[in-house]
């Protein structure tokens, strides 16, 4: 099961290292990453190969998961529109999407009210 991990630090300099150096030595492949910030604090979204071995090597690192939450997880062809077309099937099924971001490999990452609809509509058999 694919999860997307939520990480709120504070906002200061060595947080994403700490995270990947301790996922790397663990031998877990980060596969998509979208960190940001403000107000003082960090927002990281996280999409790991092994989730819930990463959920016990942050936590052992000090790095609290505030989240972890299922997606849907869908290859999509490198092209324009293949974005739109993917979000207008789920649209049209009246799956919300509340977050989505693109990982390695043009791999469309969907966090939304209903993970196993979208997986049925994109064709996800995973």
């Amino acid at each position: 099961m694919r999860k997307d991990l939520v990480i709120i630090p504070e906002d200061q300099p060595g947080v994403v290292a700490t995270i990947g150096e301790s996922i790397g030595a663990a031998g877990i492949n980060i596969e998509a990453i979208s960190a940001f910030t403000g107000q003082g604090k960090g927002i990281i979204h996280l999409l790991v190969d092994r989730a819930d071995d990463a959920l016990e090597v942050l936590k052992e690192a000090g790095i609290e998961v505030r989240a972890a939450r299922r997606v849907a997880v869908k290859s999509l062809p490198d092209e324009p529109g293949a974005l739109g077309t993917a979000c207008r099937q789920l649209a049209d099924a009246g799956i919300n999407i509340e977050q989505t971001y693109i990982a390695a490999g043009s791999q469309l990452v969907v966090v939304c009210d209903d993970v196993d609809g979208a997986k049925q509509v994109l064709g996800i058999t995973d």
